[in-house]
């Protein structure tokens, strides 16, 4: 059942993000993507938020809403709207029944529904190519009244932020058709269905393979969206892991406008894939020059140049590769699927998005937490060099407990990141010292947030635990949720949101005016 709690009028005003290498104005008070714009950096502009909050008596919680069963996506906030992805298990509509991905839009005042993308799971014979009641996992990204995300069938879509409130815009116009089945009859579109603009199939146009549902955060560089495509491998039969499309794209970039296809990554990463791609891109420019990072499935940065912004493509381009920078070059780079549950020597995998950062690229990852070697990491890149940079570009690096999914924020010259051993990092930016760490009750999944001089951090053990963000480890405040944290906090117009497996918060403290 929905809560709701004081009510607040929202902000609206405007300042320069400090920090960003790409200088754009941006909305302080929205957060309309995943990470800092271009950057991906988890930090936020955001003052004033609360150090912990009580779910039984409602201290400092201005609203919940119930999710579902399994939501793995982190709230976005953009124009008044609370974006998240979820399951089907809290239905908000009686014509929906059953596994479905869904695509909330609420109302960011009191979590009222506003308007909701229902997708129908993705069938074949491998269940993996939309695991069961996951859903969406792609936190979408929001510009002017438009947003774009990726849904649980390895669709890019484009969508009216307004949802059918201000009419079914063009040029799709099948959005009754999209929310069934192929085959059966479609549904009657109302003002609570969202209105798609066009879509761009992953599977069928790109060839690629997915595995899991789709996680990938679009970044939004003028004209173009790039994205990972999820390729992976194919665990129908537990004996013979392999990937299934081998020279499909890991990274593509398409025209924001339209949807097609302007250009697609030349790497041949898919071979050497051992689970799937995971991490998101970022952007930032070094020495003037505009660099796309990209970390591959194949535990290798990538780093490419940004497409020029005026004048014409070339029908599928191929993106330039600046430099390649292999995290693990010691690991198995043959046959590797051999390698499969093997928790001493495999391939390593990069989940998190890498972080751009004074001129640096940091990436934490290592062996995969499901079929290989526990090892994990975190790496300063030099972003300047070019080439096969895997033996110069290492600035420092640092092994972490075990496995890292967690994109790193870095505040004040300060590296933070979590992994799945129940740890939590701080680390020297510049010379990679450890200045502390610290055991949570649970596997740090999800990212951590530095915002109004402290660090948020969730865990699998259901903690939220808020940090002093210094070189002094300082545990300002712990709050216990109904069920797990595998998302990243959003803070946006002086809320923090926290979005737990089945509930999404919204956390505010109750002196401020």
């Amino acid at each position: 059942m929905m809560r709701r709690f004081r009510e607040r009028p929202l902000k609206f005003w405007t300042i320069l993000l400090a920090g960003l290498t790409v200088g754009q104005t941006v909305l302080a008070d929205d957060q309309p993507q995943w990470g800092q714009q271009f950057s991906r950096n988890m930090v936020s502009p955001e003052t004033g938020l609360p150090d912990d909050c009580d779910p039984e008596t409602g201290r400092n919680i201005r609203w919940t809403v119930p999710l579902g069963s399994q939501a793995f996506a982190s709230p976005i906030i953009a124009q008044g709207r609370v974006l998240i992805g979820t399951n089907n298990g809290a239905p908000q509509d009686p014509r929906h029944e059953g596994d479905r991905g869904v695509l909330l839009c609420l109302n960011a005042t009191d979590g009222s529904l506003l308007w909701q993308l229902v997708v129908p799971r993705l069938l074949g014979e491998d269940g993996y190519l939309d695991q069961p009641n996951i859903g969406f996992c792609s936190p979408p990204t929001v510009e002017g009244n438009r947003m774009y995300v990726v849904t649980n069938r390895s669709e890019v879509v484009c969508l009216d932020l307004h949802g059918q409130s201000d009419g079914n815009d063009g040029p799709y116009l099948d959005e009754g058709q999209h929310m069934v089945q192929p085959g059966e009859p479609p549904l009657e579109v109302t003002v609570r269905d969202a209105d798609i603009i066009w879509i761009y199939d992953l599977i069928g146009n790109a060839g690629i393979h997915p595995h899991d549902s789709p996680h990938s955060s679009i970044l939004i560089d003028g004209r173009y969206l790039y994205l990972n495509t999820g390729n992976g491998v194919d665990h129908r039969d537990p004996s013979r892991t392999f990937i299934p499309q081998p020279e499909a794209p890991s990274l593509i970039v398409l025209d924001k406008e339209t949807g097609e296809l302007v250009a697609q990554d030349d790497e041949r990463i898919g071979p050497n894939v051992f689970h799937c791609t995971w991490s998101s891109p970022a952007l930032g420019e070094v020495d003037g020059r505009r660099l796309i990072f990209f970390c591959g499935g194949d535990g290798v940065v990538y780093a490419f140049e940004a497409l020029p912004q005026d004048g014409d493509l070339p029908p599928a381009h191929k993106l330039r590769r600046v430099w390649r920078y292999d995290c693990d070059p010691a690991a198995p780079k043959e046959d590797i699927h051999s390698y499969y549950h093997n928790r001493k020597e495999s391939p390593s995998n990069i989940m998190g998005a890498p972080v751009f950062y004074k001129n640096r690229v940091y990436v934490t990852g290592g062996g995969d937490f499901w079929w290989g070697k526990t090892t994990a990491w975190v790496h300063c890149i030099d972003a300047a060099q070019t080439g096969d940079i895997t033996h110069t570009g290492r600035v420092w690096s640092q092994t972490l407990l075990q496995h890292s999914c967690t994109t790193p924020a870095i505040w004040n010259d300060l590296v933070f990141v979590g992994d799945l051993g129940r740890r939590v990092y701080c680390f020297d930016a510049q010379t990679g010292e450890e200045y502390w760490s610290h055991a949570m009750k649970g596997n740090v999944w999800s990212s951590i947030l530095a915002a109004d001089g402290k660090v948020y951090v969730g865990s699998y053990g259901r903690d939220l635990c808020v940090f002093e963000a210094g070189r002094d480890k300082n545990l300002l405040g712990t709050t216990r949720f109904d069920s797990p944290i595998s998302t990243t906090p959003t803070a946006a117009n002086g809320v923090l949101y926290v979005n737990t497996l089945t509930t999404l918060y919204a956390i505010s403290r109750e002196d401020k005016p």
